[in-house]
């Protein structure tokens, strides 16, 4: 676990605070840039989405283990909900601990989408 290694690798996000899918991808394209660049700022690829997609630039809660089939059978039955398709995202939000997660107040609502404040946040994070 020192190194940093995981097999496998995942990233779990709550579904409730994706709007659509590009905010997810511009956190996507940001860890694939910060690892082009050797500048990850969390030791692997999925705990960086976790990082670049948080509402802060010090918040990431990661859970690392070395899981057997039983054990990932059991963080299964953990996991209450179902697959669904990625278009399906913006009909299961849930505005209001959207709002809360990333600080954004009913003005930045009014001028813009919740899904683009979202996605300029993560995109502009660093820069500010």
């Amino acid at each position: 676990m020192q190194a940093g290694k995981l097999e496998p690798e995942v990233a779990f996000l709550n579904a409730s605070l994706i709007p659509d899918v590009f905010s997810l991808l511009a956190a996507a394209h940001k860890t694939h840039i910060a690892k082009s660049r050797d500048s990850l700022t969390t030791r692997t690829l999925h705990s960086e989405l976790v990082y670049n997609y948080s509402g802060s630039s010090t918040y990431i809660v990661a859970a690392r283990f070395n899981a057997s089939p039983d054990e990932m059978k059991a963080v299964e039955k953990l996991i209450k909900g179902k697959e669904i398709e990625l278009e399906e995202l913006e009909g299961r939000t849930n505005q209001a601990q959207m709002q809360k997660h990333y600080k954004i107040s009913g003005l930045g609502v009014g001028i813009s989408s919740l899904a683009d404040v979202i996605t300029c946040r993560i995109a502009g994070r660093d820069a500010l």
